[in-house]
């Protein structure tokens, strides 16, 4: 896990170099390089800083260069060891044992089209020296950031936006409708575009691939998709398949010169690979919770019961409002952009834990819901689907005894509500029409989702995991790892497990009121059963209240003091929603959206835009 950047176009002095490595320190403070050269008469840097996982050596160092190809890569090919071996039988002779040599050769061997055959997270950039070109690249489910832009006829790609800046010497300058968006429709809304927070910055997109011979346009490539494509199978061989590719997807991820540390909520996802690791491969797992009193988050039975159950070294965090407002303008100015929501900055701390106790390397359960059918509307989409007509009766008296129980959102608390209403979506960006209320101008983008799929579930689901609600997990996850220079590796996002789950019928995926029943069966014997067949989902979060409180006058101040967030809320408005009722989340989330976007628009990337 590293950090990578690059400017084409124009030449970068040793201060600015040195400022550039300064800003990705945290990603790889263990070893630094760059490599001065030209592309086609135009000036070229390659910066990168080095996390060292795999081959900790410093031949492994980067820029690394065999062969008339040279390499900056920030992220980890979970198959090179199989890669390795393959073009070892057909010739060629390695120097190191690290993955990044793994993706030169291949790339020799294979042309460009070799990313086709990585299993892994990734963003590269690979200089062929022969062809004169750039070969840039990221991984299929964007888990590696990778942003753009282009100044005065240069085009500069970074890891994170700070290091764009400290390139350019240039501050930025604010996306309005970004802001409002976010501020407004939530974290949900943020992938459905191009946008980022900054008017000037691009991400390269994911699951792609571009050659690039000069600082103009270039055009990425997709080289893979995921499409539902149903096939004939049996429940029980689906169950099956799953166990056996989660086992596999974990055994490569599991791949690590370092130490690796398990996230654990509390709920089936995370039970399940650290339950892998213990069981199946024999691993010492020292796994992490975050522990919050209030009882809609708190999942402390839960855990104890996994634990327990694993017999696993445990160490967990009390949430408190112990330096909140400290903790919070650190992590927004890491970022370089708002924190999307509570729960990530619950996670930052969990990362800090996990480095505090030595570890490098962090395994979580991003993508499992997505997959698996994990949210609560997931069910209620399920039952409208065309092949559980026919039973309804019997899956209506399942759903009551089941999330019916304890679905909270009024919408969803009707278990046919997408079957009388299938465009139906205001449960996703709930409120919004009471957030547009405290803006001086109001937000007027309504919901929308792209057409992956005919099936109402699947189509829901692939625009969770594409558009709405992965992207910023990995976003947020990724940075909230490396401000501590911890690597964080997600086993359900295994392009084969993704392939095989959107190759099997819906009607598997629901079963006796359990939503996600596939993967909790698939599960048994990696968790205690009253982990997996818990019916509630708490979800990873925590309640504003729980971080400060809103009455200190501290607080409030902080809260009140004019700044250019009041360009887009109206503060009369804000004070009297900010004395109100808090006990819906969705109140929560605004006042941490708000807050997060306060500290974000008073940062110093666009201090002097503003001045």
């Amino acid at each position: 896990m590293c950090g990578i950047a690059i400017s084409l176009g124009r030449p970068l002095d040793s201060k600015r170099v040195e400022s550039v490595t300064r800003a990705l320190r945290n990603r790889g403070p263990d070893a630094k390089g760059v490599l001065l050269t030209t592309l086609r008469s135009f000036p070229l840097t390659l910066i990168h800083t080095r996390l060292t996982i795999i081959d900790t050596s410093d031949r492994a160092d980067q820029p690394m260069t065999f062969e008339s190809c040279t390499l900056v890569y920030n992220g980890e090919i979970y198959n090179y060891v199989e890669l390795r071996k393959e073009l070892e039988r057909v010739g060629h002779k390695f120097e190191t044992q690290s993955d990044s040599e793994v993706v030169i050769r291949s790339y020799r061997q294979w042309g460009a089209e070799f990313v086709r055959r990585l299993e892994g997270m990734w963003a590269f950039i690979l200089l062929d020296e022969h062809e004169q070109k750039l070969i840039i690249s990221r991984d299929r489910f964007a888990e590696k950031p990778l942003y753009f832009m282009r100044r005065a006829g240069v085009l500069f790609f970074a890891s994170e936006v700070k290091a764009l800046v400290e390139m350019s010497g240039e501050s930025l300058s604010e996306d309005r409708s970004q802001v409002s968006r976010f501020l407004v429709n939530g974290y949900r809304s943020l992938y459905k575009q191009e946008s980022t927070f900054f008017r000037e910055v691009q991400e390269f997109p994911r699951a792609s691939v571009a050659e690039i011979t000069s600082p103009e346009e270039f055009r990425p490539v997709k080289y893979w998709d995921l499409k539902f494509q149903p096939c004939e199978i049996s429940r029980q061989d689906a169950i099956e398949q799953i166990r056996e590719r989660l086992i596999e997807s974990l055994r490569i991820r599991l791949r690590s010169d370092v130490p690796i540390a398990f996230c654990l909520s509390g709920g089936v996802d995370s039970t399940i690979l650290a339950g892998i690791a213990a069981k199946h491969f024999g691993e010492k797992v020292h796994t992490f919770s975050i522990i919050d009193s209030d009882e809609r988050y708190n999942e402390s039975a839960n855990i104890a019961k996994t634990v327990d159950f694993l017999g696993c070294d445990h160490s967990q965090i009390q949430i408190s409002t112990e330096r909140f407002w400290e903790r919070m303008e650190s992590l927004v100015a890491y970022h370089d952009a708002p924190v999307a929501t509570i729960s990530y900055y619950v996670h930052s701390l969990l990362s800090e834990e996990i480095r505090n106790h030595g570890y490098k390397v962090a395994v979580s359960g991003t993508g499992a819901d997505e997959l698996f059918t994990g949210y609560y509307d997931h069910y209620n989409f399920w039952l409208a689907g065309d092949s559980q007509k026919a039973d309804i009766q019997r899956h209506l008296e399942d759903w009551n005894r089941g999330y019916g129980a304890t679905v909270r959102n009024p919408f969803l608390k009707n278990p046919l509500s997408f079957s009388e209403r299938p465009e139906e979506r205001g449960h996703i960006y709930l409120d919004r029409a009471i957030f547009n209320e405290l803006m001086l101008e109001p937000w007027a983008e309504e919901f929308f989702e792209w057409d992956y799929s005919p099936d109402l579930l699947r189509n829901r689901m692939l625009n969770e995991l594409f558009d709405e609600v992965v992207p910023v997990i990995l976003h947020e996850d990724d940075l909230n790892s490396m401000c501590w220079s911890v690597e964080n590796r997600s086993p359900y996002l295994d392009s084969h497990l993704a392939e095989l789950a959107y190759s099997l019928p819906s009607k598997h995926f629901i079963n006796k009121g359990f939503a996600k029943s596939l993967l909790r069966e698939a599960g048994i014997g990696f968790g205690p059963d009253s982990v997996l067949f818990d019916r509630r989902k708490r979800g990873f979060n925590a309640s504003i209240d729980t971080l400060f409180d809103r009455q200190d006058p501290e607080s409030r101040e902080r809260l009140l003091s004019d700044g250019p967030i009041f360009d887009y809320v109206d503060k009369g408005k804000f004070v009297e929603f900010l004395s109100g009722d808090f006990s819906e989340n969705s109140r929560s989330k605004f006042l941490f959206s708000f807050i997060s976007a306060k500290m974000f628009l008073e940062s110093d990337l666009l201090a002097h835009s503003r001045a």
